[in-house]
């Protein structure tokens, strides 16, 4: 069944076993996923502020995710207050004392920039966020591939559908090994952590799912898993779902209340359950509620549609 409000971008979030070393594993057969019981659900901060106006505080949704019957929070980077010892360990006792786990550090990089010093600074803000997660107790981080910035501005981007052009001079197999060569040399970092890095289909490279997947199995390392977000595709998602869900260790799961902030789309959650369970997926599904209705009612009617398709 639909919903009879959009539904839209992206967040479903799969990854309890973010920490066991299992991306090159073989999928969990559809029985072996009902004998675990229901997919738990996490929120991302980021439904309750999208980068405009004053920032939301994340303990607060720790709260409302606690109040409102989710399994987790996830937290966006951006929207931290600080990164001080009381203020991450205040973050991570408040989701321990309501019972809530912090599956994900949603964070921003970007390794597509042909200037090595560039993708440098990507690989240091990668690895103190890895730290970081560890901090938190969260056992993934989301990650990106980047873009090439020929579109200026992320308005400008989403206009265009998600595709840019080249910087002159290169193609986007020079970004491939860019990303690559960058994710390697965070390997060990990840491990010494021990906090997966979840790359996400989030425009700019990857909006080209091959692309994504040749990053990743170029890596082939455990610490690198495939974060699977239901909203950010160029054409229609369903092939492109069913084309990552095998790898996908968590899931972003957008809706788009009140319409959506950059598009609105109207995803069928019980055919993306079903893609997903097919596929062996055990993970949290995190929800991205990207639309402009107030949060407090926004957030929880997303839920229902999640646990009713997800169960």
């Amino acid at each position: 069944m639909k919903t009879d409000s959009p539904i839209t971008r992206r967040a479903l979030f799969g990854g309890a076993a973010l920490a066991a070393a299992a991306s090159s594993a073989a999928p969990a057969s559809a029985a072996h996923h009902e004998s675990r019981g229901r997919i738990p659900i996490a929120v991302s901060t980021y439904s309750f502020w999208h980068f405009r106006g004053e920032k939301y505080p994340c303990q607060k949704v720790i709260d409302s995710a606690a109040r409102m019957g989710f399994d987790g929070a996830e937290i966006l980077h951006r929207q931290m207050d600080s990164e001080d010892a009381s203020y991450v360990n205040m973050l991570k006792r408040r989701a321990w004392e309501q019972g809530l786990s912090i599956p994900m550090l949603s964070i921003h990089q970007d390794f597509v920039d042909p200037d090595p010093k560039a993708r440098q600074k990507g690989v240091d803000h990668t690895i103190h966020c890895l730290e970081l997660a560890a901090r938190l107790g969260a056992p993934a981080i989301r990650l990106n591939t980047g873009r090439w910035g020929t579109t200026g501005s992320f308005d400008e981007l989403m206009a265009l559908g998600g595709k840019e052009t080249p910087i002159e001079g290169y193609d986007d197999q020079d970004a491939i090994r860019w990303c690559v060569d960058s994710i390697n040399a965070c390997i060990a970092s990840a491990a010494k952590y021990g906090v997966v890095m979840a790359l996400e289909n989030h425009w700019g490279v990857s909006s080209n799912i091959d692309y994504l997947i040749q990053v990743y199995k170029a890596v082939d390392s455990p610490w690198l898993q495939i974060n699977m977000d239901t909203g950010n595709y160029v054409g229609d998602p369903y092939p492109q779902i069913e084309q990552l869900a095998p790898h996908a260790s968590v899931i972003q799961a957008k809706t788009y209340y009140g319409g959506g902030e950059w598009y609105t789309l109207d995803l069928d959650y019980p055919r993306i359950a079903k893609i997903v369970r097919a596929a062996g997926f055990n993970g949290f599904v995190s929800l991205e509620m990207e639309g402009k209705e107030d949060p407090e009612t926004a957030v929880p009617k997303s839920l229902e549609v999640l646990r009713a398709a997800f169960g």
